[in-house]
């Protein structure tokens, strides 16, 4: 999130500014700092993740999710689940679609489940 509000090229950066803050200020770059996901990841135990991103979403571009669990990937200190789903039709509101939403829930439960060894 920290390196897309760097780049006033991509879109929407700079109208999240107004949100957000721009960035290229000192004071606003240590805030996005501190909450920034990527920015935070630490050698640690995670709990077990579902990241799912949308391949068409401009607010949240798909790469930034795949850096996240790449990085969680090679510093989390446990062996819990950690999955990334790129939904390749899929915006920022996720798949749009009659039963879509009834799939959605039914990949969380089926993660939930598998992470309580239910399944």
């Amino acid at each position: 999130m920290l390196n897309t509000m760097l780049d006033p090229e991509l879109p929407l950066t700079v109208t999240e500014y107004d949100e957000w803050g721009n960035p290229q200020e000192p004071e606003v770059y240590a805030r996005i700092k501190a909450y920034a996901p990527y920015e935070n990841v630490r050698a640690q135990a995670y709990p077990a993740l579902l990241v799912v991103a949308g391949y068409n979403d401009s607010r949240v571009q798909y790469w930034e999710a795949a850096k996240w669990v790449a990085k969680l990937r090679v510093t989390k200190t446990d062996d819990n689940l950690l999955l990334l789903k790129t939904e390749l039709g899929a915006g920022h509101g996720g798949m749009s679609g009659r039963y879509q939403g009834l799939k959605d829930v039914a990949l969380e439960y089926a993660f939930v489940f598998k992470v309580l060894g239910l399944v």
